[in-house]
């Protein structure tokens, strides 16, 4: 089953999902590079017990978020290698600065971030809140980051 979705196939998906009796856990960010840090907050999102779909930053919405040169690996790469892991169930590529759309149009059960949010301050939390929507932290602290692991390999540390 393909797991590379346009909004369309995303929202046909989530309703079989729903009809099924499944969860909707969503999280979203840009993933430049795969990181560990990464891996353990997917898994911790999985861990909340539904299907887990991962809405990704689209290059120029990326490079307005991290600033030029970034992202240095396309979203359709980002969107394949996130695909590739177990816990993902969907991967969704947005153009816009923020998932407000993705939750208005699928109304995940929880909307996952990560530690480097507290429940107050996920940029989104009022699109989720609105219609009953509920926020959840997970992961590990916040030891890894791409723009950390640049700047290690542009130094020469990595």
């Amino acid at each position: 089953m393909n797991k590379l979705l346009n909004r369309d196939e995303l929202l046909a998906r989530v309703t079989e999902w729903r009809a099924a009796g499944h969860r909707i856990i969503l999280t979203n960010g840009c993933f430049d590079l795969l990181h560990v840090g990464h891996v353990r907050y997917l898994h911790a999102a999985r861990q909340l017990g539904g299907k887990l779909i991962v809405a990704i930053n689209s290059d120029s919405s990326a490079r307005s978020l991290k600033g030029e040169g970034r992202p240095l690996v396309p979203a359709a790469e980002r969107a394949e290698l996130l695909a590739a892991l177990a816990d993902v169930d969907a991967v969704h590529i947005f153009p816009e600065p923020d998932v407000r759309a993705i939750i208005a149009l699928i109304r995940p059960d929880v909307h996952a971030k990560g530690t480097d949010y507290t429940e107050q301050s996920v940029p989104e939390r009022d699109a989720v809140l609105a219609y009953g929507g509920r926020i959840a932290i997970v992961g590990d602290a916040k030891d890894h980051s791409a723009t950390d692991l640049l700047r290690a390999i542009r130094k020469g540390k990595a």
